[in-house]
């Protein structure tokens, strides 16, 4: 195992309508003016916005309203929001939504407390000091940015998606009531499904000491959101499902699975390329359709972890190491087919020769190489997407 620093300061308030505390919550805290982020206004049909602005006016907060965050949430976006939240001097921001609308709330609040562009985060040409508090509602189980410490934006004059890491990222409290996912249709929960299951994996599949207490809290969440996505196909209102999945969405990403062992998300670097030129591609249907494809090219380098995932997540059998790590990575496959989320990157109905250009957007121009168990420089990455074309 290897030394490590575990940090998880979010409080979490879990449970059944636990959203409608959410003044009181921030009354604790002191603010006074807070900026309310949320999506395209799902929160309003479903009746979830009302709940919000009551328990905020009964408690004396005046709201600064950023409504329209869209999927892979736009740095446009998040430069207007900045700019309104310091023309009201607003002290802290709600996010009520899933992982876009947390990633722009992240965004947002780092920028209102830098003096530079929030652009530089991404591209590492500087380093937040300082950042206001978050909050968030969440309202799918998914991203896990409710806990992590990730932020991720697309520049949409650039086609490029980026994330930066930073404990200013840390969310101050998160609200997690299941029912809130009761609304989230089949494809966004599969989606969720994949995302969870790929934070946890790519923290899992990384060249390390032995460290099975960390693994076996891995596996356990993978075969309880398993079990969970499964259930959640016949009948999307089960109450302990949905409380498994939002509970492991944020498992999934507070860097607890990743305790002792080193934390690449090769994957995800690879799929924010690929959502970032093809802005209609959900976050999670692109990892579904790029981690086989990753697997099956990186598995021979560590073929006994691969064996370990067949054996210990999809009960696999298999005696013999290799056919049980590729049984593995085929389990997984069908699984995903299984949950009806796309495992070519022609489902998405983009060209064959994308993959050129989505290698050279990974690799910065052949530039940089990602760590995984080997060094994917820009032809082990065109072959990845190739191989899942």
């Amino acid at each position: 195992m290897l030394d490590f620093l575990y940090y998880a300061p979010t409080k979490v308030h879990f449970g059944r309508e636990k959203h409608k505390e959410v003044g009181k919550i921030i009354r604790e805290y002191g603010f006074g003016t807070i900026m309310l982020q949320y999506g395209k206004g799902s929160i309003k049909k479903s009746g979830l916005y009302d709940e919000v602005i009551s328990s905020l006016t009964e408690n004396g907060i005046k709201v600064i309203e950023m409504g329209g965050v869209e999927p892979n949430p736009k740095l446009s976006f998040v430069r207007e929001a900045i700019q309104v939240a310091r023309e009201h001097q607003v002290e802290m921001i709600l996010a009520v939504g899933g992982g876009s609308v947390l990633d722009s709330s992240k965004y947002t609040a780092a920028g209102v407390a830098n003096d530079c562009d929030v652009w530089d985060f991404p591209t590492r040409k500087s380093s937040p000091k300082a950042a206001l508090p978050v909050g968030c509602i969440l309202t799918i189980a998914a991203a896990g940015s409710e806990m992590s410490s990730s932020a991720v934006i697309s520049n949409t004059e650039l086609n490029l998606k980026r994330g930066f890491n930073s404990d200013f990222n840390r969310c101050l409290f998160a609200i997690c009531n299941p029912e809130l996912t009761y609304t989230v249709d089949q494809y966004q929960t599969a989606c969720g499904i994949v995302d969870i299951m790929a934070h946890t994996m790519e923290r899992y599949f990384t060249d390390c000491p032995p460290t099975d207490l960390t693994d076996r809290l891995a596996e356990g969440i993978l075969k309880s959101v398993i079990r969970a996505g499964r259930i959640l196909q016949e009948n999307p209102e089960d109450y302990d499902a949905r409380a498994d999945m939002m509970w492991a969405s944020s498992l999934s990403h507070n860097d607890l699975t990743g305790c002792g062992r080193e934390n690449a998300l090769c994957v995800h670097q690879l799929e924010h390329a690929l959502s970032g030129e093809f802005d209609q591609i959900a976050h999670g249907a692109g990892l579904a359709v790029l981690f086989p494809a990753w697997a099956r090219y990186v598995y021979r380098h560590n073929i006994s972890r691969f064996a370990q995932f067949a054996r210990r997540v999809w009960d696999i059998s298999e005696t013999d190491d290799e056919k049980a790590a590729l049984s593995g990575i085929s389990a997984m496959e069908a699984f995903f087919r299984e949950i009806k989320m796309p495992l070519f990157l022609r489902e998405f109905g983009i060209d064959s020769d994308c993959t050129d250009r989505l290698a050279e957007l990974c690799t910065f121009g052949k530039k940089r190489t990602i760590k995984s168990y080997i060094e994917l420089g820009y032809d082990d990455i065109k072959k990845i997407f190739d191989d899942s074309y």
